[in-house]
């Protein structure tokens, strides 16, 4: 019997006994409000399903109002932040994904995005706005054997309004058991603890060595088996310069030197290089780009054809500038698969979740290299223009003084004329004269 291959879409072709099912956001009544209201500290459930079943497709909207202006809408510029997304798999007690909203769908800072890759997609008419609305889309596989529960939680201050589907299938058969369940966590440290955040990357005072990633930026710190697929990484460059060197380190089924896998840059790992570029490929790249928005900067990277396997335990990090140099605000989602049960994770408070608004600080180095003076844009601009200014002072004098200096020159060789008694050499005639 022919098989009809293995390709990425043999699948599409197959028959399979399966029933596809769908939890959405439409409006009961059969009028158009087809959202659900989640009041400010609360909590509800998208959908719950019984399983064997797999999770397919989720599609999300929302919006957050604060008020309504004459003309517009202001939303709560935080909301991707204060919005937050759990799934449990099985009855469990601590979920599996518990990631702000905003992030798990690789929109970092609260800034709404356009950008596609396989496993998500975002669109907005609002590209770089914080808290701006946009249509959020994940295809990664979510199986569960028992059952699936999804819940959106609110700790903003206002009631929020969101239009979901999610996307499932339900099966007749168990799921084999090499299958495992997806999981998702999302950490953050602002500023990463830098020993040097006035010193620019690839200088010789921050070339000494790292022989123990003590001190690196966490990722993943996992227990049990499973595979890594990736994760989004969204940086708030307080420094105004380049944010990366800083290599990955990621072990498997424990710590020894050198670590299992070891890179060679930060925009290495993501599948650039020399800096990341304006791109949004399947595998790799930016969600958002901090050329477009100056000072903010979201990079993805899914291990979608080399997943990194562990039977025991898995440490994803990576330095933050070479050595851990630099203090930069850094928030991450990393994605994983794994069997149950998994190591129990929390998420942050709301308030230490915000992101950085406004004028972006630099921050500057204090004693012993440590980020103490933080400069705001305003300030920054200040200083830019009074050393232009002054720089312009200084070619005008030096001018002035080329020109005497050549006045002067003329006058010594008319006098040595004179004194030798040759004739004065006639002046040149402009075209007009």
């Amino acid at each position: 019997m022919n098989g009809f291959g293995t390709g990425f879409l043999s699948n599409l072709a197959k028959l399979r006994d399966a029933r596809t099912g769908r939890a959405s956001s439409w409006d009961r009544s059969g009028r158009n409000r087809d959202n659900w209201q989640i009041p400010p500290d609360a909590s509800v459930v998208l959908a719950e399903i019984d399983g064997p079943g797999c999770i397919t497709h989720i599609w999300m909207t929302q919006s957050m109002r604060i008020t309504r202006m004459a003309d517009h809408v202001v939303q709560d510029p935080d909301m991707y932040r204060k919005l937050v997304l759990k799934m449990y798999w099985d009855g469990e007690k601590n979920p599996s994904i518990h990631v702000p909203l905003g992030d798990f769908f690789c929109l970092g800072h609260s800034i709404a995005s356009n950008f596609s890759s396989l496993p998500f997609s975002s669109s907005t008419a609002q590209h770089g706005k914080f808290g701006a609305g946009a249509a959020l889309n994940c295809y990664l596989p979510m199986p569960f054997a028992k059952h699936a529960r999804i819940e959106l939680a609110n700790e903003g201050e206002w009631a929020a309004a969101q239009y979901f589907y999610i996307d499932y299938e339900t099966y007749d058969r168990p799921l084999d058991e090499d299958v495992a369940y997806l999981h998702a966590q999302w950490r953050r440290e602002n500023p990463t603890d830098g020993w040097g955040h006035g010193i620019r990357v690839n200088t010789q005072e921050v070339d000494i060595p790292n022989l123990d990633g003590n001190g690196n930026y966490v990722f993943l710190d996992a227990q049990g088996r499973g595979h890594y697929i990736g994760c989004n990484l969204s940086v708030t460059n307080l420094q105004n310069t380049w944010w990366g060197e800083g290599d990955d380190m990621i072990w498997i089924d424990g710590y020894k030197w050198p670590p299992d896998l070891h890179g060679t840059g930060s925009e290495d790992y993501f599948n650039q290089a020399w800096g990341m570029q304006k791109n949004a490929f399947l595998f790799n790249g930016s969600s958002l780009f901090e050329h477009d928005v100056p000072g903010y900067q979201v990079s993805y990277n899914f291990h979608l054809t080399n997943p990194v396997h562990f039977r025991k335990s898995i440490l994803v990090t990576m330095e933050h500038g070479h050595a851990n140099h630099l203090a930069n605000d850094w928030a991450s989602t990393a994605y994983w698969y794994q069997v149950e049960p998994h190591r129990p994770f929390d998420l942050p408070a709301v308030d230490e979740r915000l992101p950085i608004r406004g004028d972006i600080g630099v921050i500057a180095a204090g004693p012993e290299g440590m980020p103490r003076v933080r400069e705001t844009d305003a300030t920054r601009r200040a200083k830019v223009q009074a050393e232009r200014k002054q720089q312009r002072q200084i070619r005008e004098r030096l001018g002035e003084a080329r020109k005497r200096a050549t006045q002067e020159q003329q006058w010594v060789k008319e006098e040595k004329a004179k004194a030798q008694g040759k004739p004065p050499k006639p002046k040149k005639r402009s075209r007009q004269g």
